[in-house]
């Protein structure tokens, strides 16, 4: 009789060592693309709302009423207008302070901003260590699911008096479906990982070439000399 290698059946059959291994694998594997999903949730709206507000940023709206507008939206703004928010916030606190040195509101204004774009970057990443583990431990884990299988099988041969490739074949198919599973899980966290890497990049790459932007316009007011900054 032909044995039953479907995978179901040699998982019924498998030693409790592989089957927590492939189980654990699984979750791993399921964690992870919840994790890949959400997070490209994520990004496609913080691209989304960084350029909404970076539009309405240059459009000639003065800095007031776009601080005034961030202030409102704080719960519902993306990071670059967060960030936007923290800079007009503590130059506007410096400035009633009667504190005049031009140095010195910037370097405030540009702690601020560098404060909460840290802050920003630290959510954006959130979760991505957690795909690089995955995609760098999951083959290893099956790998050793594979291992112990493979050591499983022999030691069930070693009683038999005739060995055929019938009676290898389970135990070392088992064997080796921990190893596929593992890079099942694997694969997909290692894509992710490196994507999502690239697509934070390029966000925080934006974020700080405006601040950049935003801290030269605080500049050219003060030089100026404007009492506040009502236009860009």
């Amino acid at each position: 009789m032909t044995p039953d290698l479907s995978i179901v059946q040699l998982m019924l059959n498998a030693s409790w060592v592989v089957q927590a291994v492939v189980l654990l694998l699984i979750l791993m594997s399921v964690i992870s693309w919840a994790a890949i999903f959400r997070k490209l949730a994520t990004l496609k709206q913080v691209r989304a709302k960084n350029e909404d507000f970076e539009r309405d940023f240059w459009s000639g709206t003065s800095l007031n009423d776009l601080y005034a507008a961030a202030t409102q939206n704080a719960r519902q703004g993306g990071p670059m207008e967060r960030i936007f928010a923290s800079g007009m916030r503590e130059y506007q606190k410096l400035r009633e302070r009667r504190i005049t040195d031009n140095g010195a509101l910037l370097d405030g204004a540009r702690r601020a901003m560098r404060a909460s774009f840290q802050r920003e970057l630290d959510v954006l990443e959130s979760n991505l260590s957690f795909l690089g583990t995955v995609g760098s431990v999951a083959p290893y884990v099956g790998l050793f699911g594979t291992v112990w299988g493979i050591m499983h099988a022999f030691t069930g041969l070693a009683s038999l008096a005739q060995v055929t490739l019938a009676t290898v074949a389970p135990g070392i198919a088992e064997a080796l479906v921990a190893t596929a599973i593992g890079l099942f899980a694997a694969i997909p966290a290692v894509v992710g990982y490196n994507r999502f890497a690239h697509d934070i990049d390029r966000v925080a790459n934006g974020m700080e070439t405006f601040m950049e932007e935003f801290s030269n316009i605080l500049q050219r007011n003060l030089g100026a000399q404007a009492g506040t900054p009502s236009g860009h």
